[in-house]
C-alpha cells in the first residue's frame, strides 16, 4: 500500500495497475490502511505502552497486565511497550499516510476489475469479493468472465442439427462420403458428436444465465471466449482484444 501511494504521488504514471492476491487475501489488502490507522489510535496500543510510560498501573487496567504477564512474561511485555514508544512521534504520520491510502482507494479515479471464470468455485469467490467491494463502497468498474463457451452453442439451427444427429444417426450417416473409414462406426460417431454438442449446450445455457445475473454487478461486463491455446504473446493479446471488443 505504501508503494502504491508513493507511485501515485510522484505523478510520473498515467495508469497504475495493481494485481492483488487471491480473493480472501485481497480483502485484507484493501482493509490494511484502515486497520493500521485503527491500531495506532486504539485503546489496546495505549494499554501496551503504559508500562513503559509509567510504572503506575491503575486498578481498572490491572487485570489486563496480570493476564498479559502470565502469557507473555513481564520482560516481553516491556519490550513491546518500549518498541512502540520508540515510534510514538511517528504515530501521526503513520495514521495520516494510512488515511491517505484509504482515500486513494475510494477516489473516483480508482476502479477495481474482477476476473473470474464461470465455474462454481471461482464464481463463488468472485461474488464474495464483489459483495465486499460494494459493502466498503469501492468502485467496481469491470467484471471479466474468462473462458466463456461460444455463443453458437445456443444457436437454434445448430441445436436442431445436433438433435437430429442423436435421433437419426443412421440416416445422417448416409449423407457422409465414402472416405471415412469403417462406415459401421459413422452413425456412432455422429451420435456422439450431437450428444456432445447438447451436453456443452447445457453448460452454455447456465453460463448465459449467470452472465445475465452478473450484468448489474459492474459498469462493464466482458466475456472472454474459450481459446484453443493459452494467451502468451502479443499476437495472442491482439486476438483476445479483437474477440472482446468486436
Amino acid at each position: 500500500m505504501e508503494r502504491l501511494y508513493e507511485l501515485h504521488t510522484t505523478g510520473d504514471y498515467d495508469l497504475i495497475v495493481v494485481d492483488t492476491p487471491p480473493t480472501r487475501n485481497a480483502i485484507d489488502f484493501l482493509e490494511a490502511p484502515a486497520n493500521m490507522a485503527d491500531f495506532f489510535s486504539s485503546r489496546f496500543l495505549r494499554l501496551l505502552t503504559v508500562p513503559a510510560r509509567s510504572r503506575f498501573v491503575n486498578f481498572a487496567t490491572r487485570p489486563f497486565y496480570t493476564i498479559a504477564d502470565r502469557i507473555l512474561g513481564s520482560q516481553f511485555l516491556e519490550d513491546i511497550a518500549e518498541f512502540f514508544l520508540l515510534f510514538q512521534t511517528m504515530y501521526a504520520g503513520f495514521v495520516e499516510r494510512a488515511r491517505a491510502v484509504e482515500h486513494l482507494l475510494h477516489d473516483r479515479r480508482t476502479t477495481f476489475m474482477v476476473v473470474t471464470t464461470l465455474e462454481a468455485a471461482p464464481l463463488h469467490e468472485a461474488e464474495f469479493f464483489i459483495d465486499a467491494l460494494h459493502r466498503q463502497k469501492f468502485h467496481l468498474g469491470a467484471l471479466v468472465l474468462n473462458r466463456v463457451l461460444p455463443s453458437y452453442l445456443l444457436d437454434a439451427g445448430a441445436t436442431r442439427a445436433a438433435e437430429k444427429l442423436c435421433a437419426e444417426p443412421e440416416e445422417m450417416a448416409r449423407a457422409v462420403g465414402d472416405d471415412v473409414g469403417d462406415r459401421a462406426q459413422v452413425p456412432r460417431v455422429l451420435h456422439s458428436v450431437g450428444e456432445s454438442f447438447l451436453n456443452f449446450q447445457v453448460v452454455a445455457k447456465r453460463e448465459s444465465e449467470q452472465r445475465a445475473s452478473l450484468a448489474r454487478a459492474a459498469d462493464v461486463v466482458v466475456a472472454v471466449p474459450y481459446f484453443d491455446t493459452d494467451i502468451y504473446d502479443l499476437s495472442g493479446l491482439v486476438k483476445l482484444g479483437t474477440s472482446i471488443w468486436h
